[in-house]
C-alpha cells in the first residue's frame, strides 16, 4: 500500500483542546517533509491554516476481523483485551498507544486524537471468540490501547455492547478509563458486580485541573475521576485507581497527594506506571515539553533518561513499566509506603467459574 506523505509542522504553539501540537511523521511512511520558510514570509499564514482544520474529529466505521487480542508479557496482569477503537479523542499526549496509528498509515500525533476507527462489530466478532472450542476464560482487559468510554462512545455504545456480552455469558472483565461516559452503564455494572464479574480501575495522572488541560485536554477533569470512583463504589462496584504515568518534574510531586484523594473517593487499589515513551511518543513529549514547560525539558528528560538505561524508553518487560534507577526506585518507594500507610483494602478476586458460551446466534436470552 503506497504511504501517504506525511507533513512535519515545526513547533509553533500549542492547539488548544489537543495534546499533539503536530502531525509527528509515522515510522512506516515512505516519505516524510519537514516544512521550511523559503523566504517568501508565508510559513506562519500555511502553519495557521494548516492547523485550523486539523483538529477536527473524524469517525470511521470498521468492521473488525477480530476483537480479542493475546499477549504473554509477565508484566501485565491480563493475557487478554479487546480495544473497541482505535485512536483515541481524549487526545492524552502521553499515551502509549499513539503509535499504534502508524500500522493504519496515520500519524501518532493530531492523527491519533482526530482520526478515530469505531470496531462497530465488536461484540458480534466478541461472542464469535467466546463460542469457539476450547476456548478457556480469563478476565478480559476492556480499554487498555484506547479509551473504551471515549466521547463517541455516548452514541455508538461499543463498549457498552462489549459489556452486555460479559452479562450474557458471565465472563469476568477488567475496566481501565478516565472517562464519566463509563457512568451510564452503572446498570450492566453493578449486574457484573453482584457476580463478582467486573472491576475498574481509573486513572488520575493529576490533580492539577491547569496541567490535566493540558496532559489530557480532552479527558475528564481531576475532580471529575474522583467522584466517578465514588459513584462506582458507592454502587458495589470494585474500583481501584491508577496513578499514571507518573512523569518526572511535571506531576511526581504529587504522588502522594492524588493517592490519598483516590483512597478519600473510595479507590480500594492503588498502582502506577512511569512514562513510556515507545516509537514516535518520544518526539511528541519532547514537542509537548518545550511548548508547556521549556524551562523544565532538559531536566525532566534527564530524569527519565536515568530511569531508562540512558536512554529516552527501554521496552525490556523488566523495567519498562516502573524503570530502573534511583529516581524510579524512589518513585515505587513513595507509592508503597503511601500505600501502606492509607491501607488500601485491594480489589476482589473475579469469579471465572461461571462462563458459558454465548447463546446460539439469534437467541441471546436475558440479559437481566
Amino acid at each position: 500500500m503506497t504511504q501517504r506523505r506525511r507533513v512535519q509542522l515545526p513547533i509553533q504553539q500549542a492547539i488548544k483542546g489537543r495534546g499533539a501540537a503536530s502531525q509527528t511523521p509515522a515510522r512506516f511512511a515512505e516519505r516524510a517533509a519537514i516544512a521550511m520558510d523559503d523566504g517568501w514570509g508565508t510559513l506562519a499564514e500555511e502553519i495557521a491554516e494548516d492547523l485550523a482544520h486539523r483538529p477536527t474529529t473524524r469517525i470511521h466505521p470498521r468492521e473488525a476481523r477480530s476483537i480479542m487480542s493475546f499477549n504473554s508479557s509477565p508484566d501485565i496482569v491480563f493475557d487478554r483485551s479487546v480495544n473497541p477503537y482505535q485512536g483515541c479523542e481524549h487526545a492524552c499526549v502521553y499515551c502509549f498507544a499513539r503509535p499504534t496509528h502508524s500500522y493504519l498509515d496515520h500519524s501518532p500525533g493530531l492523527d491519533f486524537e482526530t482520526e478515530i476507527y469505531a470496531k462497530v462489530n465488536a461484540a458480534e466478532k466478541l461472542r464469535e471468540t467466546l463460542r469457539k472450542p476450547g476456548y478457556q476464560v480469563a478476565p478480559i482487559a476492556l480499554g487498555v490501547n484506547t479509551d473504551g468510554w471515549q466521547p463517541i462512545e455516548r452514541e455508538l455504545r461499543i463498549s457498552r455492547s462489549l459489556l452486555e456480552v460479559c452479562l450474557e455469558t458471565e465472563h469476568p472483565v477488567q475496566i481501565i478509563t478516565k472517562s464519566s461516559t463509563l457512568l451510564r452503564d452503572l446498570d450492566v455494572l453493578t449486574a457484573l458486580a453482584d457476580r463478582q464479574l467486573v472491576s475498574v480501575m481509573i486513572s488520575v495522572t493529576t490533580l492539577d485541573n491547569a496541567l490535566s488541560a493540558k496532559l489530557e485536554p480532552r479527558a475528564a477533569a481531576p475532580h471529575t475521576r474522583l467522584k466517578n470512583i465514588r459513584a462506582l463504589r458507592d454502587a458495589g462496584v470494585p474500583v481501584g485507581m491508577l496513578v499514571a504515568p507518573v512523569i518526572p518534574m511535571i506531576n511526581d510531586h504529587e504522588l502522594e497527594h492524588m493517592l490519598e484523594a483516590g483512597h478519600a473517593a473510595g479507590a480500594l487499589a492503588a498502582n502506577h506506571i512511569l512514562l513510556r515513551l515507545p516509537h514516535e511518543l518520544t518526539d511528541i513529549w519532547r514537542e509537548w515539553l518545550h511548548l508547556h514547560y521549556p524551562e523544565r525539558a532538559a531536566h525532566a528528560m534527564s530524569l527519565l533518561q536515568q530511569s531508562r538505561g540512558g536512554k529516552d524508553y527501554d521496552s525490556d518487560f523488566k523495567q519498562r513499566m516502573r524503570g530502573t534507577g534511583p529516581f524510579a526506585d524512589l518513585i515505587t518507594q513513595r507509592v508503597r509506603k503511601t500505600k501502606q500507610r492509607l491501607g488500601f483494602a485491594g480489589m476482589p478476586a473475579l469469579d471465572v467459574s461461571r462462563f458459558h458460551p454465548p447463546a446460539a446466534v439469534g437467541d441471546q436470552g436475558n440479559l437481566f
